[in-house]
């Protein structure tokens, strides 16, 4: 059977991610890397040596070392290739910001990291998801159909976080919980959302993008498009951004286990304080 063609081009998100650090932490990384620390918060655990990946690792390191519940932090940029090389067994915790909505295979990734945790070891990642730019997306999409007949991918596809929680277990991932936090950023308008996607290291790495420089007239048809149907009363246009949050745990003996189907003690008629009825 011949393997399904890669969607993202690796290399070139990696690439991106390596580029010239920004002068100062962007919005975005401070924002997540604060989330991060109050998620971290919330389990009452310190890790001897955890890993963070991510795009602007510094500010999110940073935040991390200030929660004092990691004695030693490793930090790195996303892989190039689908092989994350990461030893067996090493790491307490984790950490993944912003790079699993470019892998071509998720539960393989999962999988790589489960392996890399010690038992009883936590995976903590965000990652784009759902609705995230689906504005940006008609917009392009619109544009292009209109002045040339036909679409080519521009705007990557997001992940449903519904599929997340399956992913995790199928990645032999314990306790797994997923979640979705969902704002809406404006701006003054279109081609300000665009330049600051550039900025970000975070344009289309599809690998079937076109290679063809997009033309100015094209460029002002998604703005102009972008501009018309997503703007507010004060002219100013939204943007969709969709952030899943997942937690799972490497396996261990000491981790809560679900009953057996027929195990109860108690009867859920009486719970409720209603008679049963057999049907």
């Amino acid at each position: 059977m011949t393997a399904a063609p890669p969607l993202f081009d690796r290399g070139l998100a990696a690439a991106r991610a390596m580029r010239r650090p920004l002068a100062e932490p962007s919005l975005l990384a401070a924002s997540l890397a604060a989330e991060l620390a109050d998620r971290l918060a919330m389990i009452n655990r310190r890790f001897g040596r955890a890993l963070l990946i991510a795009r602007e690792p510094a500010a999110i390191a940073a935040r991390l070392r200030e929660t004092g519940q990691i004695a030693a932090l490793e930090v790195s940029h996303p892989a190039v290739s689908e092989d994350l090389a990461l030893p067996e067994a090493h790491y307490d915790a984790l950490v993944s910001v912003l790079d699993l909505q470019g892998v071509n295979d998720v539960p393989g990734a999962l999988i790589q990291m489960r392996r890399a945790l010690k038992p009883d070891g936590l995976l903590l990642a965000c990652l784009f998801a759902g609705e995230t730019l689906t504005e940006l997306r008609q917009s392009w999409l619109a544009a292009e159909e209109a002045l040339t007949g036909g679409v080519s991918p521009r705007v990557a596809p997001m992940i449903d976080v519904r599929e997340l929680g399956g992913l995790l277990q199928r990645a032999g991932l314990a306790l797994p919980v997923a979640d979705l936090d969902r704002v809406v950023v404006r701006y003054a308008d279109a081609l300000s959302l665009m330049r600051e996607i550039r900025a970000l290291g975070l344009g289309s790495a599809l690998a079937g993008r076109s290679r063809r420089p997009v033309s100015r007239r094209l460029l002002a048809a998604a703005a102009a498009h972008y501009d018309k149907n997503f703007a507010d009363h004060d002219g100013r246009i939204r943007a969709t951004a969709e952030v899943a949050w997942i937690t799972g745990w490497a396996p261990h003996e000491s981790q809560p286990k679900p009953l057996k189907p027929g195990s109860a003690t108690a009867r859920l008629a009486d719970a409720l304080k209603v008679e049963e009825r057999k049907l």
